[in-house]
C-alpha cells in the first residue's frame, strides 16, 4: 500500500505541474495572438520570443509533466486493492474519468497542433477564441477532481453533480465573456 500512496502523490505533483504548463501555454498563445496589432519591429521581437517560451514550456516542463502523471496513472491502475489488479477498471466512476482525461487527450493534440502552425506562421485565431479554450482544461480538471474525491458517491449522485457541473461551466464562460468584454471597452 506504501507504494500506490507514493505513485498518487507524484501523480497529483505531476498533474498540478501538466495543467500549470497547459494553462500558461494558451496564454502564451494569446499574448503571441496579441502581438500581431505591435509595431514593427517590436511585433516580430515578441513572436520570436513567444514561440521559444513556448518550445520551452511545452518541451521541458508541459510534455515530461505530462508522460509522468500518464505513467504514475497506468501504474496505480495496476497497483489498486493490494493483489487484485486493474480493480479500479470495475468502478463506473473510473470510466467517467476515463472519458475526461481522454478528452484532456485530444486537448493536449490540439495544443501540439497550435505549436506547430506556430511555428509555420499559420496560427490564425482570435484571443477571445483562445480564452475560451483555455476554460477546456480547467473543465477537464474541475470535473476529474470532483469525480476522484466524489468517487464513492458518485453514481447515487451523479444528476445533482451533473447540474452543479453544467452551472459551473456556465459560471465559468460568463465570467470569460464578462472579463473579455471588459478588456475591449479599455
Amino acid at each position: 500500500m506504501p507504494s500506490y500512496y507514493a505513485l498518487k502523490a507524484i501523480h497529483i505533483i505531476f498533474m498540478v505541474s501538466y495543467f500549470a504548463g497547459i494553462f500558461y501555454l494558451i496564454r502564451l498563445y494569446v499574448y503571441y495572438i496579441d502581438a500581431k496589432d505591435k509595431p514593427e519591429p517590436e511585433r516580430e521581437i515578441l513572436r520570436k520570443q513567444y514561440i521559444y517560451m513556448i518550445s520551452r514550456l511545452w518541451d521541458i516542463i508541459t510534455v515530461p509533466a505530462g508522460i509522468i502523471m500518464l505513467i504514475t496513472g497506468i501504474f496505480m491502475m495496476i497497483n489498486t486493492k493490494g493483489d487484485i489488479s486493474f480493480y479500479i477498471l470495475r468502478e463506473p466512476w473510473f470510466h467517467i474519468k476515463l472519458v475526461f482525461v481522454s478528452c484532456l487527450g485530444v486537448y493536449h493534440y490540439w495544443s501540439w497542433r497550435c505549436i506547430k502552425r506556430i511555428k509555420k506562421g499559420t496560427f490564425h485565431t482570435t484571443s477571445v477564441h483562445l480564452r475560451m479554450m483555455n476554460e477546456v482544461a480547467t473543465i477537464i480538471l474541475f470535473a476529474v477532481i470532483f469525480i476522484v474525491i466524489f468517487k464513492q458517491y458518485f453514481m447515487g449522485m451523479w444528476l445533482s453533480l451533473l447540474i452543479s457541473f453544467v452551472v459551473l461551466v456556465f459560471v465559468i464562460m460568463m465570467v470569460v465573456k464578462f472579463v473579455n468584454r471588459k478588456k475591449n471597452k479599455k
